[in-house]
């Protein structure tokens, strides 16, 4: 089970962290990944970090965005700086057993509630 939270409203060039708790499991134990839904628009990934240490961005957030683990927390976190109006989407963790991040919703069977980011220009 998961556990999402730290979304709430910014102005433009704020920052906020997202943090998704694993509860009941060990997310060491699984490649773990942020996506977000804005209104209208299909779910997409954001960011992701694998069984490897590995880690991947979006290209619409390179730079901005900065996905982590701790692992002695059981978290995993969603850095956001110098975000946009676009950025607003409710924002969902994810884990899978597959080693790789994937860009595919339907690789991911375990997920957290949602978390509203709003970012106001």
């Amino acid at each position: 089970q998961l556990q999402a939270s730290g979304g709430g409203l910014v102005q433009a060039g704020g920052s906020l962290r997202l943090s998704c708790v694993g509860a009941g499991s060990t997310l060491s134990e699984y490649t773990a990944a942020w996506f977000r839904r804005a209104p209208e628009k299909e779910r997409e990934l954001v960011a992701g970090s694998d069984l490897n240490d590995g880690t991947y961005v979006a290209d619409s957030v390179k730079g901005r965005f900065t996905v982590s683990r701790d692992n002695a927390m059981n978290t995993v976190y969603l850095d956001m700086k110098n975000m946009k109006p676009e950025d607003t989407a409710i924002y969902y963790c994810a884990a899978s057993s597959r080693a790789g991040v994937s860009r595919r919703v339907q690789s991911y069977p375990y997920w957290g509630q949602g978390t509203q980011v709003t970012v106001s220009s």
